[in-house]
């Protein structure tokens, strides 16, 4: 019995030292920490270090040989400002930004970080890396205008990561995220930007409206011109069907108007062929009644007078063949009478036409005759003749000798 409450004793005292040993040499690693068991050489991918380090998971620790440190790899927010930071062209600004940094979990990184913060707290961490952040701020700003830093500040936050990622990781730290929260200056610069860039805004936003009150009316009209052109359209088809009637209607109307001048012509035609029909015989009744009245008469007529004239010219040969022989005889008595035949019938000839001349002279006046001439002779008679026709002549402008050879020529 004694044995048996000695051998619980021991395995009670075992018990005891095995827990106490588990509790001070088991050591468990959480997920947002790292274990760093120093003490011992151990062989990495980037050299050999004097330490090992565990991320996760559990591990026991060297007794005497070993000391164990944690490393906590949550994030460190870090309030940034700078005052008074000249930027590009001498202007100051103060800048407020907010940075999460970290300690890296993985090496080589986590080498750096163990070499300059292994022991330290997160506060002293925070100082080193929020001086290092506002260094490198201040050299981004020198590199940039204030325009440039208020107008893009994702650019300039952009830029800033670059710059400080650099030189945190030198450090051993990792910078997760940095935002700039505000841009502001003692001077009134930004202000004076922001005025000019609110001007522009409200003048773009002005020309915007402008524009877009335009298009609006352009649009309005564009739709009001449409639906203009659709009623003009439709009427424009409205009167085309109307034209399509009425030339249908015109055309109809044509047929039938040409139908009835058509039939006015054919009982014009009618009308005129009858009348042609009645005028041939209206003609030949005129001309019938022509020839009885007029045509046979005329002839009737026309034979008397050709039987008349062929009477007359039975008398007329009769008288003229008894006038050549009486001419004959005279001209046989005028041949044998010489020249006091010629004389006689001279003064037959003379006589009448004497009397004819001097019926034109009733208002002549005469003073006094003188007779040219004396003998019983004919040739004196015939000198006194030829005096008397020179005076005749000469005061009347009448040839009797010329008019008696005329005469007698006949």
């Amino acid at each position: 019995m004694e044995w048996f409450c000695l051998l619980v004793g021991l395995v009670g005292l075992f018990g005891l030292v095995l827990v106490f040993a588990v509790k001070n040499l088991l050591f468990v690693c959480s997920p947002n920490e790292v274990l760093i068991f120093s003490g011992r050489t151990n062989t990495t991918p980037h050299g050999t270090v004097g330490y090992r380090v565990l991320k996760g998971g559990r591990t026991f620790r060297i007794p005497i040989a070993e000391t164990v440190d944690r490393l906590d790899l949550t994030n460190m927010i870090i309030e940034i400002t700078v005052k008074n930071a000249y930027s590009k062209g001498g202007i100051p600004l103060n800048v407020q930004g907010i940075a999460n940094i970290k300690v890296p979990g993985e090496l080589p990184l986590l080498h750096n970080t163990l070499e300059r913060f292994l022991g330290r707290t997160r506060e002293e961490i925070m100082k080193v890396a929020r001086e290092t952040l506002e260094g490198n701020l201040r050299g981004v700003l020198a590199t940039l205008t204030p325009e440039q830093v208020n107008r893009d500040k994702e650019a300039f936050a952009s830029k800033l990561t670059e710059e400080a990622e650099h030189d945190l990781n030198r450090i051993g730290l990792v910078l997760d995220t940095l935002k700039i929260q505000n841009v502001s200056d003692d001077v009134g610069y930004l202000d004076a930007i922001g005025r000019m860039r609110s001007a522009q805004i409200r003048c773009t936003a002005q020309i915007a409206e402008a524009e877009t009150q335009s298009q609006a009316a352009v649009v309005k009209w564009q739709n009001y011109m449409t639906g203009e052109m659709s009623k003009l359209d439709a009427q424009v088809n409205i009167y085309r069907k109307e034209n399509d009637r009425r030339i249908a209607d015109a055309r109809t109307r044509r047929e039938a108007v040409i139908a009835e001048q058509v039939a006015e012509v054919q009982a014009l035609m009618a009308q005129t062929q009858a009348e042609i029909a009645m005028q041939d015989a209206r003609i030949e009744q005129v001309r019938l009644q022509l020839r009885a009245d007029v045509i046979q008469p005329a002839e009737a007529r026309r034979d008397a007078a050709v039987s008349k004239a062929k009477a007359d010219a039975v008398r007329i040969v009769e008288q003229g063949k008894a006038t050549a022989k009486v001419l004959t005889d005279i001209a046989q008595t005028y041949r044998a009478g010489g020249s006091a035949g010629r004389d006689v019938l001279l003064m037959q000839k003379l006589v009448p036409m004497i009397a004819t001349l001097t019926g034109t002279m009733n208002d002549l006046q005469i003073d006094r005759v003188t007779v040219l001439g004396a003998g019983g002779d004919g040739a004196g008679l015939a000198k006194g003749l030829a005096g008397a026709n020179e005076q005749i002549r000469a005061a009347t402008g009448v040839d009797v000798a010329s008019a008696l050879r005329r005469k007698l020529g006949e």
